[in-house]
């Protein structure tokens, strides 16, 4: 593919722009750890919640629905549709109970939660379970995209696309901390979306494809276009319909998903400036993630099955490309790869900048773990503000190589996802509960953590013969949700005074903390509680769901020409808005 000399310019000048920002507020960020990796905690809602949409805009996540709709047809996406359910969760019970908290880093919370030295060790070691090792994966599979990207549009090799693509983003990132990352993530937000528009566009117009009309009734496409999976196919039906919604949205810790909140969501929750902020940037993030971003996505992966139909083709278009690299998420980029001079300069400006956004949130929100949950937790605990500033520049470097050298061996990210929600099955359930029921302990965590990877691992890569691949995913889940529930009620609980201490910090409602209530009741500790009405905020988190859900399918059937069930579910959507925006102070 070769590119113009406007491609190259608005490439050039976006990725100037990325590196300015970061020196421009490199002194800003630099003044203490708070300044650098939560900005000072006075973030405004849409900002916040831009960042998330911006990092969840990865450049491995095109190519990931452009896999999964060639496999599994449009339904197939309800393999992470389902986790809607888990944002609307964090958004009206979560963000509130995390902005409350006042905690550094999300980790923190397990000294602020349960006591001992097994509140301690369990931070210690999630911090490099999840700010090294899955933190490492995802940014691997964000590199691997760029390497496909990168090796149709520009013909490069794997090693010279991490090393450039790496360089800026880690340059901008160091630099400019959290701030930098998040005012990056505005201009990156903007750029990706209107490339994945264009892209779409510009699929429709190729020749063999003619017009949106005729890309939905050609028969590569016509039998994948359903919102629903086919039901006669029950095996296929239960992978990726049923299981994401009857137990993968609350049981699988997934990046960016997690139950309950956690992660780089977290660390945004934290940066509000209130809890109303919190909730408005959770939200904002959930509605721009699932319903507005997926559908130019989709358009692009269906009308790459007209002109690439199977894996043959796309090896033979592109016979310079490692066959490793070749599979079905290919079809993405060797789509772009018929974009016209100043077109193809904006998906490639727009690819590099989803590139950039994820990997840029990675590597600070991982840091924030290595220096705030391991360095200034157990290492050196005098170490100065400038001394931490620096260790989290360290730490990036460190992430940004070991993302890098791991990327050269996945081979999609469908695989690596696969191999993600594996290694958390069975997890989810406690990090919901945790805010809700006194009894869960550090040694549940602990639990849980150990037996969600060796089972991961087992059932993985055991032979099982006979064995259906949902039949792998719901083991994993009953065997570490059994054992951490055992664990919980046979370990020592947490003490009393750390109880106690939570509770009248973060106020979490229900009844399963009727015992502490009562005990801080009776010694005069407690008043009211005012966490809101539980009830209220479970009724939102359902009229949120219907309404994106409503919202993403109306744009769906609006794009098929059935315009009567798009204005029924566009109704549907703002009679959820509404009721959300009538409650929205009472919460």
């Amino acid at each position: 593919m070769q590119l113009a000399a406007i491609d190259w310019l608005i490439v050039a000048l976006f990725m100037v722009v990325s590196l300015l920002t970061g020196v421009l507020v490199s002194r800003r960020a630099g003044t203490d750890a708070e300044s650098y990796f939560l900005s000072g905690r006075n973030m405004p809602w849409w900002l916040l919640g831009t960042s998330m949409v911006a990092t969840t805009f990865a450049a491995d996540t095109p190519l990931l629905v452009t896999d999964i709709v060639r496999n599994d047809g449009v339904a197939g996406n309800w393999v992470w549709w389902a986790f809607l359910l888990t944002g609307m969760l964090t958004t009206f019970v979560y963000a509130r109970l995390w902005r409350r908290s006042g905690v550094f880093t999300d980790l923190e919370f397990y000294e602020l939660r349960y006591s001992g030295r097994a509140s301690s060790a369990v931070r210690a070691f999630r911090a490099v379970y999840l700010g090294v090792f899955f933190n490492v994966m995802v940014m691997a599979t964000v590199c691997l995209a760029g390497i496909k990207i990168s090796a149709v549009m520009l013909g490069a090799s794997a090693l010279e696309t991490i090393v450039v693509a790496g360089t800026v983003t880690l340059v901008y990132s160091a630099l400019g901390g959290f701030v930098g990352v998040v005012l990056t993530d505005l201009v990156l937000f903007i750029i990706a979306m209107a490339g994945a528009v264009v892209a779409a566009w510009f699929a429709l117009d190729h020749p063999q494809v003619g017009s949106l009309s005729a890309l939905l009734s050609h028969p590569e496409v016509s039998d994948r276009l359903s919102l629903l999976p086919d039901f006669s196919r029950w095996d296929q039906a239960v992978m990726i319909f049923v299981i994401p919604l009857a137990l993968q949205w609350w049981n699988v810790w997934y990046p960016g998903a997690e139950p309950g909140g956690g992660g780089y969501v977290a660390q945004r929750m934290l940066a509000a400036r209130s809890e109303r902020h919190a909730m408005g940037a959770v939200l904002f993030f959930q509605v721009a993630h699932y319903a507005l971003r997926p559908w130019p996505w989709i358009i692009v992966a269906l009308a790459s099955l007209v002109v690439f139909p199977d894996v043959a083709s796309l090896a033979a278009a592109f016979p310079g490309i490692e066959s490793s690299v070749i599979g079905e998420d290919l079809a993405y980029p060797a789509m772009l790869s018929f974009l016209p001079a100043g077109a193809l300069g904006l998906v490639l400006a727009s690819l590099v900048s989803a590139f950039m956004s994820t990997m840029s949130t990675q590597v600070n929100w991982g840091s924030s773990y290595v220096v705030n949950d391991v360095y200034r937790r157990f290492l050196y605990p005098e170490a100065s503000e400038r001394d931490l500033v620096r260790v989290g520049r360290l730490t990036s470097v460190a992430l940004m190589a070991l993302a890098c050298g791991v990327s050269l061996f996945l081979e999609s990210a469908l695989q690596a996802f696969n191999v993600l929600l594996s290694i958390g099955a069975g997890t989810g359930l406690l990090f919901i509960l945790r805010w809700f029921w006194w009894r869960i302990s550090a040694w549940s965590e602990i639990t849980a953590m150990v037996v969600s990877f060796l089972a991961a691992l087992y059932f993985h890569a055991a032979p099982l013969p006979g064995w259906e691949p949902w039949q792998k995913l719901i083991a994993p889940i009953a065997v570490t949700t059994f054992a951490w529930l055992v664990v919980t009620l046979l370990a020592p609980a947490t003490a009393p005074a750390t109880l106690r201490k939570f509770y009248l910090l973060v106020h979490p409602a229900g009844p399963g903390w009727a015992r502490v209530r009562a005990a801080l009741q009776a010694d005069g500790q407690l008043t009211e509680p005012r966490f809101g009405s539980l009830s209220l905020a479970l009724l939102c988190m359902f009229a949120g769901s219907i309404a994106v859900y409503s919202l993403l399918f109306g744009i769906g059937y609006l794009l098929y020409g059935e315009t009567l069930l798009a204005a029924l579910l566009f109704g549907l959507a703002s009679a959820g808005a509404a009721l959300i925006f009538h409650s929205w102070n009472r919460l």
